[in-house]
């Protein structure tokens, strides 16, 4: 029996990644393709993107198509547009991306879609009680998973961290702009893990992002009553949640 493969797409306030998925295991079988996403990331621009996309892979057996989105998702429209053009709030994107690329696809929360990878998949995976997966990248993204399964929208990046949201104090791209040491850096991060506990009382923590390679050189600073330990799939997780995802759907 040959793989099961679906195209999962990540679409980021910056950049956006594809690759294909094998769906039993969550490992890409494919080089995860990186380019900026379009500014302004409009409708028209985001479709040529997706399509694009779906091209590189038409030669394959692909289950289905499934799009990480950097908004609030809830039945495939978008409620939110912070990193997108404004055009995108209350548009059903799955519908737009489906006439793009004349076929069904599924669209997610892309902090969702990183979560589901790593709850199914990762470091998470078997874990009972709550989980939160946390994405420290151009901003905080977070997801929600009670036994498993994912309690969609969940933005818990908008928690305060010393007076601000934590996007603007504990993100990835913080501590590159500021040009912080880990150590300054993780005190933020701490802070905010300490909202998060007291916001949900999860069992476990899990730190995605591409900051997650080095976990080494941060993760030691923080201290916290859950556990708390890096993801497994760093920056792929938004493709491999996109792509479960779309498959489950």
């Amino acid at each position: 029996m040959g793989e099961r493969l679906a195209i999962g797409i990540d679409i980021g306030g910056t950049g956006t990644k594809h690759a294909l998925v094998d769906l039993e295991t969550g490992a890409l079988v494919t080089e995860r393709m990186k380019q900026p996403t379009p500014q302004p990331a409009t409708p028209e621009a985001l479709s040529e993107i997706v399509a694009d996309a779906v091209r590189l892979y038409a030669d394959r057996d692909v289950a289905a198509v499934g799009v990480g989105f950097p908004a609030v998702v809830s039945r495939g429209c978008a409620l939110t547009a912070v990193n997108i053009a404004p055009e995108w709030r209350y548009m059903d994107v799955e519908d737009t991306f489906a006439k793009a690329i004349d076929r069904p696809v599924a669209v997610l929360n892309d902090g969702d879609a990183a979560g589901l990878a790593e709850v199914r998949y990762g470091a998470g995976a078997g874990v009972k009680g709550k989980v939160v997966v946390v994405t420290l990248g151009t901003g905080v993204g977070t997801s929600l998973f009670l036994d498993g399964r994912l309690v969609p929208n969940m933005e818990l990046g908008r928690l305060f961290v010393r007076g601000k949201p934590a996007g603007e104090r504990a993100a990835n791209s913080v501590r590159k702009r500021k040009r912080l040491s880990w150590s300054a850096w993780a005190r933020d991060v701490e802070l905010f893990v300490r909202e998060l506990d007291i916001a949900c009382w999860p069992e476990l923590i899990i730190m995605g992002g591409g900051v997650s390679k080095d976990a080494h050189a941060w993760l030691p600073y923080i201290t916290c009553r859950p556990s708390i330990t890096p993801a497994r799939f760093r920056n792929d997780a938004g493709i491999v949640g996109a792509a479960l995802f779309a498959a489950e759907r």
